[in-house]
């Protein structure tokens, strides 16, 4: 691991809790998401899509500044279909 992903990983995952914080703002500037408000609650899908996204963000942040992304690939791998990923 070197200081170079450890603040690449920080950045993204600062970009990821600004989506979260400023979903409002998101919201008013480039509208609703449709399949957000048919699918994740009535009047509040788009913001909790935004929030959503900025947390995947977040967390894929902190796996690249930590080194962990390949690992975590790996478990999901193989927990859902069941094979090994190097």
């Amino acid at each position: 691991m070197s200081i170079g992903n450890f603040i690449v990983g920080i950045l993204i995952a600062a970009v990821g809790y600004l989506l979260v914080w400023k979903s409002t703002w998101l919201l008013n500037n480039f509208g609703r998401i449709g399949w957000a408000e048919a699918h994740l609650g009535t009047e509040g899908g788009s913001r909790l899509m935004y929030k959503l996204i900025g947390f995947i963000i977040i967390m894929i942040g902190f796996l690249h500044a930590t080194n962990l992304g390949g690992t975590f690939i790996n478990w999901i791998a193989r927990s859902i279909f069941n094979v090994n990923v190097s």
